[in-house]
């Protein structure tokens, strides 16, 4: 008989208790808060951050092969690029990035840009 796989566990957090990484491909305070993954939540198909980029703050171009993301823009100013093309994103913006799509976000304003960014599936494959 396959054994059966353990059910992940609800989970009620505040954004307080999760200490502040920079990721990898991320430079100059591109902080962000991992809230739901495997090893903080147990998740299985998504990874859900919060970010906070101070001033010139960024993430490198990069593309995904199989994720898609959305990015919403909580508070602040800055410039995302996709697929050579530059867009000024700001509060209540939301970004829907395919796979395949070449981005990045950098803040290019006078304070913190906050925003969610929710990943799926959590592998790159």
């Amino acid at each position: 008989m396959a054994k059966k796989k353990a059910k992940p566990a609800a989970l009620i957090r505040n954004v307080v208790e999760v200490p502040w990484q920079q990721f990898p491909g991320h430079f100059g305070s591109a902080l962000s808060k991992p809230l739901v993954r495997p090893e903080s939540a147990g998740s299985r198909l998504i990874d859900y951050r919060i970010s906070c980029y101070q001033p010139m703050a960024y993430v490198a171009l990069h593309t995904h092969k199989v994720q898609e993301q959305v990015y919403h823009v909580l508070d602040g100013e800055g410039m995302m690029e996709m697929d050579g093309k530059q867009q000024v994103v700001r509060k209540h913006d939301v970004i829907y990035i395919p796979p395949g799509v070449e981005h990045a976000i950098c803040n290019t304003g006078l304070s913190d840009l906050t925003f969610i960014v929710a990943t799926t599936p959590i592998e790159d494959e």
